[in-house]
């Protein structure tokens, strides 16, 4: 069981946006019918969530079957860790709402318009072997090592994703490959409790850097802010020497 020690940081509503943006896995689950793989998904601010399925999957023929009312269904993405930790996912997010098809006729639109804010080969496939599908948002629950929360609609549709969030995996990646004594500086910088465990970056955002602690009983997170929200990467990189007191505060950069 991952615990969790918290200082500053994202609100509940930007952490769900973050993880939305970046989740590698995602599924579409519908009452009375398996899971269905989803290849895009993409929330918009208008309250929907655009998503493709194979045009063959279960998913499809239920939803043209539904009525103007809509199919009840629920979206699971799954937010993993940018590093190969022994339990890699950092966070749930459960998307629930009615599920609408979008006619043949619109698709090329809505395609080209998701692709103008979220790029993805995948959507090349819509109208051959996938179909796009629209998930108009009712509740929205993310659970991770703190805890389990219900993030209301209108403040999930507010926010917006962590500025890093798709550069995050080339830094952590970095500072753990290139810049290890940097994160040996942080673990001395933890709780005495914690700093018997293998100390591995977990995540990076405007307002800190999360930390995973592998110990024998158990796995930690803990999160360190900075002195103050950061908003590119100059002042991320300063902001993350100065955490552990470096004077060299330019020397860390990730390449893309």
């Amino acid at each position: 069981m991952t615990a969790a020690t918290t200082t500053q940081g994202p609100s509940t509503a930007e952490r769900v946006r973050s993880a939305c943006a970046r989740a590698q896995q995602a599924v579409l689950a519908i009452d009375g019918s398996d899971p269905v793989e989803v290849s895009v998904h993409h929330l918009r601010t208008c309250g929907d969530v655009v998503l493709t399925v194979r045009t063959d999957s279960v998913a499809t023929a239920l939803t043209w079957q539904a009525g103007r009312a809509g199919l009840p269904a629920v979206l699971e993405l799954t937010d993993l860790t940018p590093l190969s930790l022994r339990e890699p996912v950092r966070s749930l997010v459960w998307l629930r709402g009615a599920l609408h098809p979008v006619p043949a006729e619109a698709s090329r639109a809505l395609a080209a318009a998701v692709a103008d804010e979220r790029p993805d080969p995948a959507l090349l496939d819509v109208g051959h072997i996938t179909t796009l599908l629209r998930l108009i948002l009712d509740s929205a629950v993310v659970a991770d090592s703190h805890g389990a929360e219900p993030v209301p609609v209108d403040a999930l549709l507010a926010a917006r994703p962590d500025p890093f969030w798709e550069v995050e995996g080339p830094w952590l990646e970095h500072l753990e490959t290139d810049h290890g004594e940097l994160v040996d500086q942080l673990a001395g910088r933890l709780p005495r409790a914690l700093r018997t465990g293998r100390v591995r970056p977990l995540g990076i955002d405007r307002y800190g850097i999360r930390l995973r602690v592998e110990g024998e009983k158990g796995d930690s997170d803990v999160r360190m802010a900075f002195a103050q929200p950061v908003d590119d990467v100059s002042e991320l990189s300063r902001a993350l020497r100065l955490l552990v007191g470096c004077p060299f505060v330019n020397g860390l950069r990730a390449q893309r």
